[in-house]
Order: structure tokens, then sequence, then C-alpha cells
């Protein structure tokens, strides 16, 4: 895989996404890029009533991230500066496939692969994935005041929405690697030998980039 290195970290809710992008961006001197969540002045609509507040709050992200992806293209990989993003904008079909009612979710996927046709396609995903109980674990602990009302239930459908669209994912995109990491298993902020670990995933992927822009 070929090109300046762009990396999007996916997972759940709370599964630590912004927190490993940090440590990468910081590591590997790679552009830092966040999502916007809190400034979504639809989302603690949202989490007390999915049904009516879904559409506006997918719209909200969707028309951000897009915004930043366009910035990040033209600022950043376009100029062959390395990125780390804390999402794949994808993930927007992730959660609108599960929020959306019918007719609204067709009107959200025209406008969806309207604005996504060009945008910078990451060529190295993470995968954080991890059991209902450590997810709820992180979300209390970083005490997001606008997080607490959300539903166990939610997340645990979320949680297999993620899954079944890592598997497709690596299925329809062969060519770009995916890193997979067991929350469950591993705790990059508390333990110094699991976030090597994945830094040494992460630069053994980095050297394939390399070899085949040789």
């Amino acid at each position: 895989m070929a090109g300046v290195p762009f990396i999007a970290i996916e997972g759940p809710i709370g599964i630590g996404k912004t927190s490993l992008a940090k440590k990468l961006s910081d590591h590997f001197d790679f552009h830092l890029l966040k999502e916007i969540v809190e400034e979504n002045p639809f989302l603690g609509k949202f989490y007390d009533d999915i049904d009516e507040w879904s559409f506006q709050t997918e719209m909200f992200f969707l028309c951000n991230r897009f915004k930043q992806l366009e910035d990040i293209g033209n600022k950043y990989l376009a100029l062959n500066k390395p990125v780390v993003s804390d999402y794949h904008i994808s993930k927007n079909m992730i959660f609108a496939k599960r929020t959306l009612q019918a007719d609204k979710f067709e009107k959200y996927e025209q406008i969806y692969h309207i604005l996504t046709e060009d945008m910078p396609v990451p060529n190295m995903l993470i995968y954080l994935h991890a059991s209902l109980d450590t997810i709820l674990n992180r979300i209390k602990l970083r005490g997001r005041e606008i997080e607490q009302n959300i539903k166990a239930s939610y997340l645990a459908q979320l949680a297999e929405d993620y899954e079944a669209y890592m598997n497709e994912f690596e299925i329809m995109h062969p060519n770009i690697p995916v890193i997979r990491i067991n929350g469950d298993e591993m705790d990059f902020v508390k333990n110094q030998d699991d976030l090597e670990a994945i830094m040494k995933q992460v630069q053994q992927q980095l050297r394939s980039f390399e070899t085949v822009t040789k």
C-alpha cells in the first residue's frame, strides 16, 4: 500500500480511540485529527430519545466530518504530511443504519455517498474492540456527562454492528491492513508494554508502505 500514511482508529463509544490516536501522533509525529463529538448540539437529546433526534445528530456528524477530511486532504496528505485520526468516516453508516428510520436512512445514505465519493481514504485501520463490561467501565471512568444516559443495550448493539462492519471491511478492502486490538486483554493507557506492542505493529505496517514506495 503506497502513499502518505493515513491511519484511522475505530471502535465503539468509550473504547479509547482518541487516547490511542494521541499516543500514536506523539510517537510518530503525525498530525492528529480528532472528531467533533461534544460540540454536536443534538447529542444529549439523542441519547435521551434516539428516534426523535437521530437524523439531526447524524447529519451534524456527517457534515463536520466531511469538512474535517476535506481539510486533511488539502492541508496535510496532499503535502505529504502523515495523519492519524480517531475515527473513520464510514462509522457514520454504522450509526445511521442502527438509529434511522428507513425513509430517513435512504435520504441520509444518498447524501453520505455524494459527500464521501472523493474523500481521502485511510491506508491503515486500527480496530479497538472489547466486551460490554469493559466499554461501560471506560465510559464511566472518563466521566462525560453527556454519555451517562447511554443505554447498555444500545452499546451492545453498537459493538455487534462494529464487529460485522469490520469483518465486511476486511473482505471489501484487502489492500488496507487492519490491526485488531482486544481491549479486554490490552490496556495501552495504563500498561506501557501493551502500548509498545501496538506501536510495533503500526511500525511494521509503516515499513511495508516504505517498501512499496521504493
